[in-house]
């Protein structure tokens, strides 16, 4: 018989004698651990109506570590008092260094008057004995509490003081009334938990007794995959776009050239952020060759002098070599221009794109910046728009995602103008923080791809990450994406849902 088939059958016992038995109780007279009782109770009342179960709970005050301590060796003040020379005193920094806790044993024994210090004596302040001898009534008081199990010996402010100095604690302690129930034996008789086919064929299930079926408890978790707290976030803004009426773009391509990322944009071949400080350039393959040449010649001449767009362009000899040049690219709107370009190819329709998706930059890694993050863009193309549609599809974007407060502020962007910064109040930083970018497309960018005069394309961007971190509470973009994301706050986080 095993040690818990033992403890079953010794409840079962004393019940029997007793007809009531309260948990703790039985606990304190046989001297054992109480939740060892209370899971042997348990396992009883698992078999069915053998006994019938009541549970209470009371407070009691027991001694900390601390506690405990003190009724051992003495209280902090009456060990640093014992510390103290009676002859020529002690060096207060050797008494710091020396008796544990001192600090606090220093301060209670000299407020209760049994010590004093002279910060004028020779080799530093000296601390002597004012008294010969004291009586340690914190020692006194806690062996009565640990003895009778109650605080009924302490007076109010003493017992204020005790849990002030976390010597006392107090706990709840939940405990089981045990009776006999209707099936009440004190033999225990384990139930099968299954039928099996040789209990059929010989007939013994007739005699068995079947546990009955617990149709409450839960199945076993299924082991599954869960959505990174980014993917969560991207599902819901696509879900947005969608519902605005938006076709999504093809961004499979991480790689581009230095072309559509840069100089079908109208950005000029020596802008800062086509130097290797800011972007990656592939070494293998280096360069692309395969562009719309008659397209390719329209951009070459807009940057030179600016064709017919009526700009006098950037005026300076554009390289095609420096176009070829393949990278990781540095935003989607690389992919806008590839749609935008198919667009102006044939008979115009007005249109709605967006993207979601990866993009590069050689930035410095820090608690905000990634070298890879994510980007959202959503391009309008229609006959006159102007910069009043644009903000109210930010309105409207923005509004479905919960963030109705914002701002425009004038910006500058190679390939668009006029341009906005979009803020938002943020409530719980209490100040404006900005959350994307804006634009109207530059004509030296849409009439080269052969849209037609009177076209507008507004576009606005900003990155996914942000509004995650914000989202999920998350401080530090490196615990959202790389090497050190916790795998269990990926399986944790709820599912997204934006306050629209």
């Amino acid at each position: 018989m095993s040690a818990a088939e033992a403890l079953c059958e010794l409840i079962l016992a004393e019940l029997e004698k007793e007809k009531r038995i309260d948990s703790y109780d039985f606990s304190v007279k046989i001297g054992k651990d109480h939740q060892s009782i209370v899971g042997a109770i348990k396992s009883i009342r698992s078999l069915g109506d053998v006994i019938t179960t009541e549970q209470r709970q009371f407070e009691s005050w027991v001694l900390t570590q601390e506690g405990k301590e003190m009724v051992e060796k003495g209280s902090h003040e009456a060990r640093m008092f014992a510390s103290v020379s009676s002859q020529e005193g002690s060096l207060q920094a050797d008494l710091m260094k020396s008796v544990p806790n001192a600090k606090i044993g220093f301060s209670k024994a000299m407020s209760a008057g049994w010590i004093r210090l002279d910060k004028t004596a020779q080799g530093g302040p000296r601390v002597f004995r004012k008294v010969e001898s004291i009586q340690d009534h914190v020692q006194e008081k806690l062996c009565r509490v640990m003895e009778c199990s109650s605080v009924d010996c302490l007076t109010e402010d003493q017992l204020k003081e005790f849990k002030k100095r976390k010597l006392l604690t107090n706990v709840v302690t939940k405990c089981f009334v045990v009776t006999c129930g209707p099936s009440f034996s004190t033999q225990l008789v384990k139930q099968e938990t299954e039928l099996t086919p040789e209990m059929i064929q010989s007939g013994s299930w007739k005699t068995k007794q079947f546990k009955a079926y617990n149709f409450d408890s839960l199945g076993t978790p299924v082991t599954a995959g869960h959505l990174h707290p980014l993917m969560k976030v991207r599902a819901e803004i696509r879900q947005i776009f969608l519902e605005m009426g938006f076709t999504e773009m093809p961004t499979n391509n991480f790689i581009e050239s230095s072309f559509w990322n840069f100089d079908a944009l109208f950005q000029p071949q020596q802008h800062p952020a086509r130097d290797s400080h800011d972007t990656f350039f592939l070494k293998d393959p280096a360069t692309s060759n395969q562009f719309p040449e008659e397209y390719l010649q329209k951009v070459k001449t807009v940057h030179e002098d600016g064709g017919d767009t009526g700009s006098v362009g950037y005026r300076y000899d554009w390289k095609r070599e420096e176009a070829e040049k393949n990278i990781l690219r540095t935003h989607t709107t690389a992919i806008s221009a590839r749609m935008l370009y198919q667009l102006g190819q044939k008979e115009f329709t007005p249109v709605k794109y967006f993207s979601i998706d990866r993009v590069f930059r050689n930035e410095t890694l820090d608690a905000t910046h990634l070298a890879e993050f994510h980007q959202i863009e959503g391009v309008v193309a229609d006959y006159d728009l102007t910069l009043g549609n644009l903000m109210g599809m930010l309105y409207q974007f923005f509004s479905k995602m919960g963030i109705t407060r914002l701002r425009f502020k004038p910006a500058y962007n190679p390939y668009t103008e006029p341009s906005m910064e979009v803020f938002s109040y943020h409530e719980g930083l209490k100040k404006w923080v900005e959350i994307g970018n804006s634009g109207v497309f530059r004509p030296e960018m849409l009439l080269p791809m052969g849209l037609p005069e009177g076209v507008a394309v507004i576009a606005w961007g900003l990155s996914l990450e942000r509004p995650t971190m914000i989202k999920y509470g998350i401080d530090n973009i490196r615990e959202l994406v790389g090497h050190k994301v916790n795998l269990q706050m990926v399986h944790a986080n709820p599912l997204c849902r934006l306050d629209s």
